[in-house]
């Protein structure tokens, strides 16, 4: 027997026998995850503390100042050159994350991780509003990539390694490990795949027991507030309408914020960073409190309680910022300032409806915590992730029904809209963008996972009616926990995961062509 049949062989027997193997490949990726969440977590907070005394130190100061705007043009110039060395590290992470598994690249995994913790942390030192959520999430795949090739895993579990790595990552740096594996499942592989679902749980569990030895067990977000009465669930309905068309209109802005540096074609691109990290600072002197990710408007918010008129005016310069800072390409998240957007959202309707109305005074900060997953879930269309994620962050059983109403509303609205999900926007940037490295696909046989969701022209079919492809082969139907040996005549039912050997060389391609003939696309 040939050596690449007997690979095959190994491979698909492997398939039947991993459960132990994914829980301990779940804590390596857990692991290494958590560690390299925890080390970029530990560099921004510093970076944020060094960057609020120098404001400090320069306000008042014509002189100082001049001189920070110099080094703030100089650290953008050095953040462009990061950029321009590893295309990867640009950005959010998390379209890059989602491409990688997909097929359409592969970068090397030390040089992301170099750049992105570099140039992330330049970049929330000079101001610039970004989040260290999408970073870790893409850290997170990265750190399990490497762990993956250096214990020379094969394809199919390297793979699900990076899937489960950017969970982790999420876990690590929201302390919200349910809503890690979620964000795997609903975001990255839109589908249920039993060992990713395994994998995953053990990783995000990990790599948030990680994050906790450093950073302890506290929520992100601690509130207390008066339960919306069930009277009042018409204003949550209102909400999500609304939450919904923001969301889509979001997205367009920030594609077109995207395309419109892209468009300086004429302006060299170390130019346009040291701009924006000067105008950064510009922020700085005027607006310190839009800076960053955003938790210092989470304080604010918190503990003065400003009225409607400063807490729209917070809204939108941190929108306008949050569009330049991204644009722009820095490395750095929009995950957290969103969730930011959000909350002000809320909690401007929330005391306009307080007012008018006369409901409880502490109820805003209901409105503000369903508000946060409302957005998420139109500008991101996960709407179970956001869900969870609040909760999470909350620890606040009582709002999972306000969250649920205002966010699959929200998420209906947005879709109806006929504007894409935001990664799914940036990942076609990043496939249109020619300078990123391709993946150099290999020999090697890659084992996929699709189930057959609910309306798929396959139900009834049976496997001989479909042409899957010369490069495809269907190696188990799975049926609940029954594995069905395929075959000809085998009959397809909704709900049916069906395992496919792919080659790592079409893989992208012919992960794309399964993906339309399940969804009868």
């Amino acid at each position: 027997m040939k050596e690449k049949e007997k690979s095959t062989l190994r491979k698909i027997e492997y398939h039947r026998k991993e459960s132990f193997y994914l829980i301990i490949r779940g804590v390596e990726t857990g692991v290494a995850a958590g560690l390299i969440s925890v080390l970029y977590r530990f560099l921004l907070s510093h970076a944020e503390t060094a960057l609020g005394k120098i404001i400090g130190f320069v306000s008042g100061s014509p002189v100082k100042t001049a001189v920070w705007f110099a080094v703030l043009a100089a650290i953008g110039v050095l953040v462009s050159q990061i950029v321009k060395l590893e295309p990867m590290s640009s950005g959010s992470g998390i379209p890059q994350i989602a491409g990688e598994i997909r097929g359409f690249f592969s970068p090397k995994w030390w040089r992301v991780m170099l750049a992105k913790l570099a140039g992330g942390t330049l970049s929330v030192f000079c101001g610039l509003s970004l989040g260290r959520e999408g970073p870790s999430i893409q850290l997170g795949g990265m750190a399990a990539k490497g762990v993956a090739e250096l214990t020379k895993a094969d394809k199919t579990t390297q793979l699900r390694m990076i899937s489960c790595g950017g969970g982790a990552g999420l876990a690590a740096a929201f302390n919200a490990p349910l809503a890690g594996i979620m964000f795997v499942l609903e975001e990255l592989h839109h589908t249920f795949d039993k060992a990713i679902l395994c994998m995953g749980i053990v990783a995000a569990v990990t790599a948030d027991f990680t994050s906790k030895i450093f950073f302890g067990q506290n929520t992100v977000f601690h509130y207390e507030t008066a339960n919306i009465p069930l009277r009042c669930y018409w204003l949550l309905v209102i909400l999500g309408l609304l939450l919904g068309l923001l969301g889509a209109g979001y997205n367009i802005i920030m594609s077109k914020g995207q395309d419109l540096f892209k468009k300086a074609a004429r302006v060299p691109q170390w130019l346009k960073f040291a701009a924006v990290f000067v105008f950064s600072g510009v922020v700085a002197i005027n607006i310190p409190q839009i800076l960053c990710g955003g938790h210092t408007m989470v304080e604010l918010l918190m503990n003065e309680h400003p009225g409607i008129k400063t807490l729209l005016f917070l809204l939108i310069a941190k929108f306008l910022f949050s569009v330049i800072s991204f644009g722009s390409g820095a490395p750095g998240g929009i995950f957290f300032p969103l969730l930011i957007l959000g909350t002000y959202t809320g909690a401007i309707f929330g005391n306009v409806f307080i007012h008018l109305l006369g409901l409880d005074p502490t109820m805003w900060q209901e409105f503000a915590v369903v508000a946060m997953a409302g957005l998420f879930a139109s500008i991101v269309r996960s709407p179970i992730t956001g869900i969870i994620l609040v909760f999470e962050m909350t620890g606040n059983i009582n709002n999972l029904l306000p969250l649920a109403v205002v966010s699959l509303i929200s998420y209906a609205v947005a879709n109806f809209t006929g504007v894409a999900p935001i990664y799914t926007t940036l990942l076609d940037k990043i496939n249109a963008n020619r300078s990123v490295p391709v993946q150099e696909g290999g020999g090697e046989k890659i084992l996929q996972t699709f189930i057959i969701p609910t309306g798929s022209p396959l139900n009834g079919k049976t496997i001989s009616d479909t042409d899957w492809g010369k490069h495809c082969l269907i190696v188990s139907v799975e049926r609940g926990d029954t594995p069905i040996t395929p075959k000809g005549d085998t009959v397809l039912a909704e709900g049916d995961g069906l395992v496919f050997l792919v080659s790592q060389r079409r893989f992208a391609d012919d992960r794309a062509r399964i993906e339309r003939i399940i969804n009868g696309e």
